[in-house]
């Protein structure tokens, strides 16, 4: 099967009118300072800000430094959030205890954040990555004026490319790899609110999915990615090749005109194989050029290894379960006793998040 190295032909690209951002979503676990851009952001824009902290991140400092800004923000330390605040997912379920688990909080805190703007009643939200710079907050307000016309409105990516091992160093070599919109810089309205990000790299392309193609999705505006190495750890490339073949096989179709319903078992042993491929090659143009580095192999041999491991079949089931948990989710969020009590403090009173950071700023009425 054929790498796809740009689907962008399946956006929108438009430029609206700006409208007012009710709130900036932040999932971090990085240190306080990584949030002075998006706390001028806020300050810029006049809205809320909702920062989901784990790992190094800290509520206190995030308050400390909302104050500094004459920001309102909600800082919530979600190791102290209850699992069962959020339903449990077939999709996490069936990749639990298997190699292909991802143990990490970035989907979790994404649906947290999905259910605390139903709650509190925001109709205009957009997420953003800690190391994301939006150079023009206009750009974000335009964005958020399109999210009545589209399930998901990004920003372009520019700065660093952010892509997944696999295709970063297949542009390395000379392949031709593009960039796709993500959560890192992505604006959602509320009937998007009803759809989650499964627990699985590529998350927020799966979001803008529904049971039979990408949901009518638009690209405007500018946002930069800031640098990483993307080889430093072989893990990295093992721990995104499931969700990366997944959404390149599933993206693959949709570019070609096709619907998920064609992605059965015969496509999944197909397209695994093309992609077994494909890294071979990548490994043997990264060996034979200046581009290529030993860390660079060796991340592309962890791929390999993971991409020759995972069954057909499972890449199936996986997708069954993915369109039965968008079911689950969106009878949760519309069921949920505490939609739409109306503000952030009664979300946090709703939602039983007593332990969260808070400090208030006026902001315009």
């Amino acid at each position: 099967m054929r790498h796809h190295g740009d689907h962008n032909s399946l956006l929108a690209k438009v430029d609206g009118s700006p409208a007012e951002v009710d709130a900036l979503i932040v999932p971090t676990n990085r240190t306080w300072p990584y949030l002075r851009s998006v706390m001028e952001l806020a300050r810029d824009l006049e809205c809320h800000l909702l920062v989901l902290c784990s790992g190094r991140a800290d509520t206190g400092k995030t308050v400390e430094l909302a104050e500094q800004h004459g920001v309102d923000v909600v800082a919530i330390d979600v190791g102290q959030v209850s699992a069962g605040l959020l339903p449990q997912f077939r999709t996490t379920q069936l990749l639990a205890k298997t190699r292909f688990d991802r143990k990490t909080d970035t989907s979790f805190k994404r649906n947290l954040g999905l259910l605390f703007a139903t709650s509190a009643g925001w109709s205009r939200v957009v997420f953003l990555d800690d190391d994301i710079k939006v150079p023009d907050p206009r750009d974000l307000a335009k964005a958020a004026g399109l999210v009545g016309s589209y399930a998901g409105v990004g920003l372009r990516i520019g700065g660093y490319p952010d892509n997944s091992v696999v295709c970063h160093a297949y542009r390395e070599v000379g392949g031709f790899q593009t960039t796709f919109i993500g959560g890192g810089a992505l604006a959602v309205g509320t009937r998007s609110m009803a759809s989650f990000f499964p627990d699985v790299y590529n998350e927020d392309w799966f979001f803008l999915l529904d049971d039979r193609g990408l949901r009518l999705t638009a690209v405007t505006g500018y946002a930069e990615q800031k640098p990483y190495d993307p080889f430093a750890n072989d893990n990295r490339a093992r721990v995104e090749e499931f969700g990366d073949c997944l959404a390149e096989g599933v993206f693959a179709l949709l570019d070609d005109g096709k619907s998920i319903d064609a992605a059965d078992e015969a496509y999944w042993k197909a397209f695994l194989a093309g992609r077994e491929e494909m890294i071979t090659g990548i490994i043997k143009a990264a060996e034979q050029s200046p581009a290529g580095t030993p860390l660079m192999v060796s991340a592309l041999k962890a791929a390999r290894g993971r991409c020759q491991t995972i069954p057909p079949a499972l890449c199936v089931e996986y997708l069954a379960a993915l369109r039965h948990d968008r079911k689950v989710w969106r009878k949760f969020v519309e069921r949920h006793p505490a939609r739409n009590a109306g503000s952030p403090e009664k979300a946090l009173a709703s939602l039983g998040l007593t332990h969260a950071a808070r400090v208030r700023q006026p902001l315009p009425v």
